[in-house]
């Protein structure tokens, strides 16, 4: 943990760095101004830990309204950066070519220092608004599944899947009402969640997990840890997965007589002997081959020896990295395509988007989602 706060305060410290380099165009020159930005670009710095300590000392409002501001601020720094690096290189690439006696004269087209600040601004500001309205529309992706091992008298089974909503101090029992109604729309007979339902600290959430109780899909509810069960406090993340009526997978199995199995393998933060794919190895070895398996995995990576082995594995993680351009890192480090790929081997393994955001309260180019799968016999 320590590792990765000196890692992101470093990252986040070089792009604070990187927007006053532009930001120093238009910051008027007197001491009582630099100091303000100062003091601003320190508290958004250390936000992060602010929120953390204030939610541990029980300041919910104060925790909640920093959060949203000191996270925003993260979207839209992170933004800013991304379109003001696309503009730097283009410049450089238009430099090089003048030098090289191409079009010489291109460069004079470039707006100056002051006035791409204020642009480049503008647009992220714009892009930001739309980050927050995006974060709250909820889309229903529909996956219809045709399999023999779906026997035909049990009709079309619908399973919905919820992934990632970080439950905690932005995304709270408003959103998750959204995200309720599109379940219920669905009239699940089977309800999932792929990790990360829950996020920071859980002292107070007991609305939230009666809300998902009301929920009583009639084959049940099962879920798997993500890795912010942990960073959560495992203990209470598990009891709130369990006040909201969901059986915890943790290399377990669950059998739906003349339906399916149902078997979930921990993240792997959660490390235990041999790790996860010692864990899913042993889940592997406990699943009859002639019934559908349904596996949930909160990460998007197919273990070797499980290729072949499921008919459908769901999981989550990437938010299809939530604001883009960040969508081209995380597709770098799970390359596994959002939304449903088959496996040459057999089976299928279907990536959602999530349903909720984690640090910065917006997505762009990355809506959230409830997935509906319909499994039904040919």
């Amino acid at each position: 943990m320590y590792v990765f706060l000196t890692i992101f305060l470093a990252c986040y410290g070089a792009m604070q760095t990187y927007w006053y380099s532009k930001a120093m165009w238009v910051i008027p020159r007197t001491t009582a101004a630099k100091l303000f930005v100062a003091f601003f670009l320190l508290s958004m710095l250390l936000a992060p830990v602010v929120i953390r300590l204030l939610e541990w000392g029980e300041h919910g409002v104060a925790a909640r309204w920093t959060a949203f501001i000191g996270y925003s601020w993260m979207g839209f720094l992170f933004l800013f950066c991304s379109c003001f690096l696309l503009l730097d290189l283009a410049r450089l690439l238009v430099r090089l070519a003048g030098r090289g006696g191409f079009y010489p004269s291109l460069g004079s087209y470039f707006p100056g220092a002051a006035t791409s600040f204020m642009g480049v601004t503008l647009l992220v500001a714009v892009i930001t608004i739309h980050g927050w309205r995006e974060a709250g529309a909820i889309r229903t992706e529909n996956v219809d599944i045709y399999t023999m091992k779906i026997p035909k008298a049990a009709g079309t089974i619908t399973v919905v899947q919820l992934s990632d909503v970080h439950l905690g101090l932005l995304v709270g029992e408003g959103r998750l009402r959204t995200i309720l109604a599109a379940v219920r729309a669905a009239q699940p007979d089977l309800l999932v969640t792929t990790g990360d339902l829950v996020d920071g600290q859980m002292d107070g959430k007991a609305g939230l997990a009666r809300l998902l109780g009301e929920i009583r899909p009639r084959l049940g509810k099962f879920a798997v840890t993500g890795n912010h069960e942990l960073y959560a406090g495992s203990r209470q993340a598990f009891a709130f997965l369990r006040d909201a009526g969901f059986t915890l997978l943790r290399g377990e199995v669950a059998r739906i007589p003349g339906i399916m199995t149902v078997a979930g393998v921990d993240d792997p933060v959660f490390g235990g002997k041999g790790g996860v794919a010692e864990q899913e190895r042993r889940v592997m070895s406990r699943t009859d081959p002639e019934q559908f398996l349904l596996l949930l995995k909160h990460r998007p990576v197919i273990e070797k020896g499980s290729r072949g082995r499921f008919d459908l594995q769901l999981s989550g993680h990437v938010h299809q990295g939530q604001i883009f351009p960040f969508t081209l890192l995380t597709r770098i480090a799970f390359p596994i395509p959002m939304g449903l790929s088959g496996i040459e081997e057999g089976g299928a393994v279907y990536v959602s988007r999530g349903a909720g955001t984690w640090g910065p309260p917006l997505r762009f180019l990355a809506p959230p989602e409830v997935t509906v799968f319909r499994l039904r016999h040919p």
